[in-house]
């Protein structure tokens, strides 16, 4: 029986599982699902998870069923390429035949000093739910400070000023705009909202060290009650590890069929993938598709295609609160009532197939 491995059950791996089961996977295949957690995580909203506005169950979707699906719940340590398999902390091991990574990423530091040691994180369930704890545990009046104004740091500002009316919110961004790779109109408006809403953003922004309950911008000292990163992501540890080529962002280069050259039976799908693209459940998800495409043509000793089309993206959408949002949509700027609404429509579709 050929054994094909799935190492991370993320948006990537999940569409994979759903586009074999029930009735796409050969007789003489199995799949081993390899994961942290016994279901998915919709992992676009642990902003929401942290800020208190939805509950823990609200973002777990339960992994299919089948007779040859095989799940085993625990943390791999590394990935063992020549010898096709997978090893965990308690010296087990699983051998595939065929691997797809789907690991994820991981918060990137920029070798701040104290930045991982003093800072929380909702980059994993896990990770989220200890910033969920912090922020909801937080006194009235205490202050929050959010560094990184991209999309999970300006949907976990918004959503959080909804939870904690009474919390200090400081945003930290770089640039002279937050949502700086999206177009000036939305960005005024995303602006426009937090100045309203009474949250503080601090523009030019260059953290230097972070202590407990301190952040050094421009190495001046701002005292905080606690202290969320969202600025920056690279590859997950075991990833970043494996003795392959990389681009500059840690990210793994892939074969146009999207598997690690010279292994032509290991893919690499998600965040872990060098794309033309900014990671997103939607391109992990794209680019599921064309390996699910490569599998089968390689069970049926068929000619793999030699190429893909490029990736046709709907957008981005983002969330201001419950009730306002922002996007790009076909490349068209959104804001105010209607992305919110997509977005919803979107996470509810997404659950609705899934689940």
């Amino acid at each position: 029986m050929r054994n094909l491995v799935i190492l991370g059950g993320g948006y990537g791996g999940m569409r994979i599982l759903h586009r074999l089961l029930p009735n796409n996977l050969p007789e003489d295949v199995q799949i081993t699902l390899i994961d942290r957690n016994p279901y998915h995580c919709l992992k676009t909203e642990y902003y929401a998870l942290a800020a208190g506005t939805i509950s823990d169950q609200h973002i777990r979707v339960s992994f299919p069923e089948h007779p040859r699906l095989h799940s085993k719940f625990g943390e791999a340590v590394s990935i063992d390429l020549e010898k096709k398999c997978i090893i965990f902390n308690d010296d087990e091991s699983i051998n595939y035949d065929d691997l797809v990574i789907g690991l994820g990423c991981e918060d990137k530091y920029h070798n701040v000093p104290g930045a991982k040691e003093y800072t929380y994180s909702i980059q994993s369930i896990e990770k989220c739910r200890e910033t969920y704890r912090k922020l909801n545990n937080l006194n009235a009046g205490a202050t929050v400070a959010i560094i990184g104004a991209g999309l999970s740091g300006v949907e976990l500002a918004s959503e959080l000023r909804e939870s904690r009316k009474d919390l200090n919110i400081k945003l930290f961004d770089r640039g002279n705009h937050i949502l700086s790779s999206f177009p000036e109109r939305l960005s005024n408006f995303v602006e426009k909202w937090f100045i309203e809403h009474g949250v503080e953003i601090i523009n030019h922004s260059n953290i230097t060290k972070v202590e407990e309950n301190i952040v050094y911008n421009n190495d001046e000292r701002i005292e905080c009650d606690a202290i969320v990163w969202t600025a920056g992501i690279q590859p997950n540890k075991l990833v970043r590890n494996l003795p392959i080529e990389k681009d500059n962002q840690g990210r793994v280069i892939l074969t146009p069929q999207h598997s690690i050259p010279s292994y032509e039976d290991s893919f690499v799908v998600g965040d872990c993938a060098s794309l033309p693209h900014a990671p997103s459940a939607q391109l992990a998800e794209a680019q599921a598709e064309q390996i699910v495409q490569v599998l089968q043509k390689k069970w049926n000793n068929e000619p793999l295609p030699a190429s893909f089309p490029p990736f046709k993206l709907k957008g981005v959408l983002g969330s201001l609160g419950k009730k306002q949002g922002f996007g790009l949509v076909n490349d068209r700027p959104l804001i105010g009532r209607v992305p919110r609404v997509l977005k919803s429509g979107v996470l509810w579709m997404y659950k609705y197939h899934n689940g």
